[in-house]
């Protein structure tokens, strides 16, 4: 069986000009007929295409410099002033340089701030609208906008003193932590990890302009040929004549449940006509809270999916998709969704609670659990994408296996949450057979055996993944 560790050649795509109007940095849009479908439900009369969906704005925006350059930015970095990142803004210029945000072209400006946080959406220069729902923002303390002083340029640099990117044309302004917090997550509860890990002790300036990418950003972890970008996966889907693309997010390990849903998808877009569906299997891979399982981990425990044979190699990509996690619910599943546009998916599985979390001072989940489905199947610029609500899948007593839940027998079925799933594996015991193959329920115990439990006896603080 194929191993899903597999190196892939990146596709090369041209620069693309830049149009000033309204203070956007967008590649023009291109007119290219594309696939278009159902929005809240897969609909049998659908049209099969056998194209990739188009990237928003028509063109896949890639900000890292060419190889030929790269030494002369070097030296320019070191001349100009300097902005030194943390792990989480690299993860941010990671997102930015490979086109997961596209059309955005850098750290935004406070227009595009202004309306992320208002519209969760971006007008373009023709009139079109993208989704965008979560800011992609830099910030700088007093001391750094002093530092920059009338500087239009500034130098990204990270803790180790070594140039990342350069950004143009820049434009700081205030940093409206309230609103920000309050609009992005719909409370400004204490508690909230990405705020606190970002936010709250941030500075109260938001820098933006046009980032130049030294060179491609590598955590060498030992999981960056997993790091595929937009570019790479739809040469990927090509190779593989894929003729639908349905993505799936996850940042917890997989268990049956998950596979039976990804399976029953392709089987029913196989029903619909089309001939290759690719899965795109794409765990979250930028900062996460403590508590979830690290990416390292997690990416053991899919690999043992597929070589277990739960999942098909042939027609799964495995990739991590780099951004960090907000928890922030159906805002948060809205850029989830708008990000795999530009990966090359059409259709997007989404779940119960999507993005969501326990709420941080109060005993309730914070957000609605089937707001973030419905959220979607509105939202403005995802048009495009077909969403494919979550099945509910439990274990099925009488069948031995997980299965789709049927609300007429509701006592013949278990539901383990990953809560309780996470509590079987910190105490080495062991879930119904047919819940999780045996080769990633291993790989799980054995994370949690790998854990040295502090004095007090907490788990050690999350280091971003």
């Amino acid at each position: 069986m194929a191993s899903m560790a597999t190196f892939f050649v990146k596709t090369s795509f041209p620069s693309h000009s830049l149009t000033k109007s309204f203070e956007t940095r967008f590649a023009p849009p291109s007119k290219v007929n594309v696939f278009v479908g159902a929005r809240s439900r897969i609909h049998p009369g659908l049209r099969v295409s056998s194209g990739l969906i188009e990237p928003d704005g028509g063109k896949l925006v890639e900000l890292v410099v060419d190889h030929s350059a790269r030494d002369l930015k070097k030296g320019e970095a070191f001349q100009l002033p300097r902005v030194k990142l943390s792990r989480i803004d690299i993860e941010w210029v990671h997102v930015l340089s490979e086109g997961w945000a596209s059309p955005l072209r850098g750290f935004m400006r406070e227009n595009e701030f202004l309306q992320t946080l208002h519209f969760n959406s971006l007008r373009l220069d023709d009139g079109s609208v993208v989704n965008m729902s979560v800011p992609i923002v830099l910030a700088i303390d007093d001391e750094q906008k002093q530092r920059i002083g009338d500087s239009k340029r500034v130098a990204l640099f990270d803790s180790s003193g070594n140039p990342l990117a350069i950004l143009n044309d820049i434009e700081i302004y205030k940093h409206p932590k309230e609103e920000r917090i309050a609009r992005t997550w719909g409370t400004t509860a204490p508690g909230l990890p990405y705020v606190e890990q970002t936010i709250t002790n941030a500075g109260n300036w938001l820098i933006g302009g046009d980032l130049e990418v030294i060179e491609p950003i590598k955590y060498n972890d030992g999981l960056d040929h997993f790091r595929l970008s937009p570019a790479e996966l739809r040469d990927e889907f090509a190779k593989r004549n894929a003729d639908a693309v349905f993505a799936f997010q996850l940042r917890n390990p997989v268990h049956n449940g998950h596979a039976l849903l990804m399976t029953d998808t392709r089987k029913r877009l196989l029903d619909m006509g089309y001939k290759n569906p690719i899965l795109l299997l794409h765990p979250l891979g930028g900062y996460t809270k403590a508590d979830d399982v690290p990416l390292d981990w997690r990416m053991k425990q899919h690999e043992k999916v597929l070589e277990d044979g739960v999942l098909d190699p042939e027609t799964t990509v495995v990739s991590i998709f780099p951004s960090p996690m907000h928890y922030a619910g159906p805002t948060e599943v809205q850029w989830h969704a708008k990000a795999r546009i530009n990966a090359g998916a059409n259709f997007y599985i989404v779940g119960r609670d999507p993005a969501g979390m326990s709420h941080p001072v109060e005993k309730r989940d914070l957000y609605d659990a089937d707001h973030g489905k419905k959220v979607l199947s509105m939202a403005p610029g995802l048009e495009r994408l077909n969403i494919l609500p979550f099945k509910v899948a439990a274990y099925d007593k009488t069948q031995g296996q997980m299965a789709f839940f049927d609300p007429s027998r509701p006592q013949d079925f278990l539901f383990i949450s990953g809560t309780k799933m996470r509590t079987l594996a910190r105490n080495k015991e062991s879930p119904p057979d047919g819940f999780m193959c045996p080769g990633g329920w291993k790989v799980l115990v054995d994370y949690y055996d790998s854990l040295v439990l502090t004095g007090n006896g907490k788990l050690p603080e999350a280091v971003p993944a």
